[in-house]
């Protein structure tokens, strides 16, 4: 697929009138200011106290304890109301309880801690505020930290919607050395995230010859080369200038894709996958990450068997050797679902097929069956039928 256009050498005379343009939605690139550097959370008063001098303080428990050196050396009598922790996930009920004690104390700002989901509430609390937020995450795990959307999930982290937000943060926070406290599993986790940008981009952005799509779309290419080549040795020297360029992609880089692309680089089959995952409670030890690489895998297979895509079958076989190397999942045994019953995994497959799902951005139809099949079958080849049966 050419993502390039010919653009017409006809010459618009100048009497010609120009039609009115056509509403569009509006790009949200990125949060309004990035500090990272080694240690920088502690040295990020000046910043902080430009959002106000009240924050809301929220975040996972190991996250805030991970923090709380360095952010009360930044806020200093600012840090003196007790955090408020945000667990399980990012369900209505915490959103609730969190939004209610912001109105208590009268909170100018949102200051989020922890990994993708309570970064999600954060910034969805301080939507419902309408303050600002800032991101500071303890894991290179996804790219919450710089997006404007929140993940909602039910108590027992089932994936219910997600919500698209009028801003990204004001104020996103990349600590290194925060980040080298995180299990080395976590970045792992946000490589699988972040490769998926180029497999879910180059689909849903379709034929488009708008300069930003395109540019989105040969960012997420680079993304994705950049991952291939630096995660291994990455993983292997934790603190190196290389990793950190790693950890810039996973959280970072990823993030600017969906600013530039806006809507049209949107997921597909790879986070379809995930969020239906996320609904059986045998999936829940694993990672956000992990659920999505292994999804890349099974949108490939989709691609292979019923859009009929023999380069997905290379893709496919390229991820697997890469997956192998840095320990992401490449079949449902590796996620700890190998003993899950085939009616589990049909509801998943089921979730991740029902009206408004974003393996609907595909270029073909796909069943409930197809999806099933392909997601036992992300290394050994399976037959399709059109039932639900599996041969």
């Amino acid at each position: 697929m050419s993502l390039i256009t010919p653009v017409s050498s006809t010459v618009i005379p100048s009497s010609t009138p120009i039609a009115s343009p056509i509403p569009t939605a509006p790009l949200i690139l990125a949060p309004s200011q990035v500090l990272r550097g080694r240690g920088i959370l502690a040295h990020s008063n000046l910043s902080l106290q430009r959002l106000g001098h009240n924050p809301l303080i929220l975040g996972g428990d190991r996250a805030l304890e991970i923090v709380q050196p360095s952010l009360s050396a930044a806020l200093g009598t600012a840090y003196c109301s007790p955090p408020h922790p945000c667990h399980p996930d990012c369900s209505e009920p915490v959103l609730d309880r969190l939004v209610s004690a912001g109105e208590t104390k009268s909170a100018d700002y949102v200051i989020a801690v922890g990994g993708g989901k309570a970064l999600d509430t954060g910034k969805l609390v301080a939507h419902r505020l309408n303050i600002p937020v800032v991101t500071i995450p303890t894991i290179a795990a996804t790219c919450a930290a710089w997006t404007a959307l929140s993940n909602v999930y039910s108590d027992q982290g089932a994936f219910q919607y997600d919500v698209p937000l009028p801003q990204a943060p004001a104020l996103l926070i990349l600590d290194y050395d925060l980040l080298l406290t995180a299990p080395p599993r976590t970045l792992v986790a946000g490589i699988g995230d972040a490769l998926a940008k180029w497999y879910e981009a180059s689909i849903s952005s379709g034929q488009s010859s708008q300069s930003l799509i395109i540019a989105a779309v040969q960012q997420a290419r680079v993304l994705r080369d950049l991952l291939l080549q630096r995660s291994s040795l990455a993983l292997e020297q934790p603190g190196s200038e290389i990793w950190q360029e790693v950890v810039d992609a996973t959280v970072l880089l990823a993030g600017v894709i969906g600013g530039l692309g806006g809507a049209q680089c949107r997921t597909v089959a790879a986070h379809a996958i995930h969020n239906g995952l996320t609904h059986l409670p045998q999936a829940h030890g694993t990672l956000h990450g992990e659920k999505v690489a292994y999804g890349i895998l099974v949108q490939l297979r989709l691609e292979e068997l019923v859009g009929g895509n023999q380069l997905a079958v290379t893709a496919r076989q390229q991820l697997l050797k890469f997956y192998q190397t840095i320990g992401l999942p490449c079949q449902l045994q590796d996620l700890g679902l190998g003993d899950v019953s085939l009616t589990d995994l049909q509801r998943a497959a089921e979730i991740a097929c029902q009206p408004g799902s974003d393996i609907h951005h595909l270029p073909f139809t796909v069943e409930v069956s197809e999806v099933l099949a392909a997601m036992v079958s992300t290394i050994a080849p399976c037959t399709l039928r059109t039932s639900a049966t599996l041969v």
